[in-house]
């Protein structure tokens, strides 16, 4: 059985997050969506642990500094319950290189509400580029459509989305 908690991690370059394109997995969730790189915690893996392993695995990147953000508990219809655990990093060694899963490209932060993405994953970023402090956020999803949400446990399913998203 695959483990319920999650790493996701976006790493940032000046002004620009490295994102994944996913197009390359079979059977992929996250299917053409853009998202940060991570994956399931293995056995006996702490969140960092996955953290790092995930970063190698899928850029080639050793993350030298990164921080936990928040952590995001999606509620899905179609694929359970999975508990993220949401990072930035802004410091790293070594080359990037090809990932099995999809296609790495350094995406300016300004132009990451034109992408195919979960609508959710505006609500973090929007918490990111405030700099919010660490956060609990629960998306709940029937289908790809964000049915409800909460933040630090408050229900804000009513509250406006970031721009151009409902």
């Amino acid at each position: 059985m695959r483990s319920q908690v999650t790493t996701l991690c976006y790493i940032e370059r000046e002004d620009s997050y490295l994102m994944l394109h996913r197009v390359k997995k079979k059977n992929d969730l996250n299917e053409n969506k853009w998202v940060g790189i991570g994956g399931h915690a293995e056995e006996g893996e702490s969140p960092e642990d996955c953290l790092l392993r995930e970063a190698m695995e899928e850029t080639g990147l050793l993350l030298t500094s990164y921080r936990f953000r928040g952590l995001v508990t999606f509620v899905s219809d179609k694929w359970g319950t999975e508990y993220m655990c949401l990072y930035t990093a802004d410091g790293f060694e070594g080359e990037l290189t090809d990932c099995d899963e999809g296609c790495l490209e350094w995406v300016p932060k300004s132009e990451i509400p034109n992408l195919n993405l979960w609508t959710g994953d505006l609500i973090f970023f929007r918490l990111l580029e405030e700099n919010a402090p660490f956060f609990s956020l629960k998306l709940r999803y029937e289908g790809d459509r964000l049915a409800e949400w909460q933040l630090n446990g408050k229900d804000m399913t009513g509250s406006l989305l970031p721009e151009g998203n409902t």
